[in-house]
């Protein structure tokens, strides 16, 4: 993963053309595997691998963009498509908005007309073919979950029975990820906590926990972990291994490049409205959540001020995911 430290101060758009709006498919198919294609010789990343599309020409809508490039590239009719994710991204040379739709039928048999390579891949192998920056957050849609939940911050005597039953509940749905935050628990407290829930959990939903900060907790339990800003610069490199989710809370730029230094599998950014969590600070709105996407590949969950009702929305302006306490949260 990539990202570049930019001066948030100045006009990001002051010496850069606008960007390139790219209309890209996601082609799957019946027993679920990936259509991707390689990059020609001589051309921008060339022999990297891309989900087949093209450049959305003026007046065009992306519908019509992607159904023209695909009859082209690949001599396929498509029929109905629906977004997926928009990914705002900036490479050294130029901008470009990547906009990715699910196709949801086409006719023919799809075939490189321009004599490129064509890869049908079951979805865990994508990350083994070499793929231009702006395409990752798209491989991140497809195999990390997109909601956050964080807990609100409860006493010990509330972490009981139905606590545990209520994070079950969520974690039964693999597009969901809980984060245990409660600052109010001694760290004892806290181990208790965790323990009981990872007796009830299954392997495949204990590996969707987190906790607040605590890598020895982490550790202990084989779950995952959310570092705060500011501890980035205490690590030398990833503190969990591979197996266990580490993502990071950051807040601009630098704490960003810190967190892809580290390898971490996701960012959370915000506040993107004003919350009641944080009275006095303002949300930095979506045009900022874009700036700090176009300059970094990492997966990017969005918080503050949003509802799990927002994902699709999020996604729209490059988000892997959403995350929030109050209205993700059962009272």
């Amino acid at each position: 993963m990539r990202c570049r430290v930019v001066d948030e101060t100045a006009n990001p758009d002051s010496s850069l053309a606008p960007p390139i709006h790219v209309v890209a498919a996601l082609i799957e198919d019946a027993n679920g595997r990936v259509l991707l294609t390689r990059r020609a010789e001589g051309g921008d990343f060339a022999g990297r691998w891309e989900f087949p599309g093209g450049k959305v020409d003026p007046g065009e809508t992306p519908e019509a963009a992607l159904a023209r490039e695909l009859e082209e590239e690949l001599g396929i009719q498509a029929g109905e498509s629906s977004p997926l994710i928009r990914v705002p991204y900036a490479y050294p040379h130029k901008r470009i908005v990547l906009d990715v739709r699910r196709l949801h039928d086409w006719r023919g048999a799809a075939r490189g007309r321009e004599q490129q390579a064509l890869a049908w891949l079951p979805p865990d192998r994508l990350r083994s073919y070499e793929m231009p920056d702006a395409d990752l957050p798209v491989l991140a849609v497809l195999d990390q979950p997109g909601i956050y939940r964080v807990t609100p911050n409860l006493p010990f005597d509330a972490c009981g029975t139905g606590f545990e039953r209520t994070v079950c509940r969520y974690l039964a749905d693999s597009d969901c990820l809980v984060q245990l935050r409660l600052p109010s628990l001694s760290s004892s407290q806290l181990q208790d906590v965790v323990s009981r829930l990872c007796l009830r959990l299954s392997v495949n939903a204990r590996s969707r926990l987190l906790v607040n900060a605590d890598v020895a907790l982490a550790t202990a339990f084989g779950i995952g972990v959310q570092l705060r800003g500011s501890q980035l610069p205490g690590f030398d490199a990833r503190p969990l291994p591979p197996a266990q989710r580490v993502y990071a809370s950051c807040h601009g730029a630098d704490e960003l490049a810190q967190a892809a230094a580290l390898s971490v599998d996701a960012a959370v950014v915000g506040a993107i409205h004003d919350t009641s969590s944080h009275p006095g600070q303002s949300g930095i709105g979506w045009q900022a959540f874009e700036r700090l996407r176009e300059n970094c590949s990492l997966p990017l969950f969005a918080i503050g001020g949003l509802h799990p009702d927002q994902l699709a929305a999020a996604r729209q302006h490059g988000a892997q995911g959403v995350a929030g306490i109050s209205s993700f949260w059962e009272t």
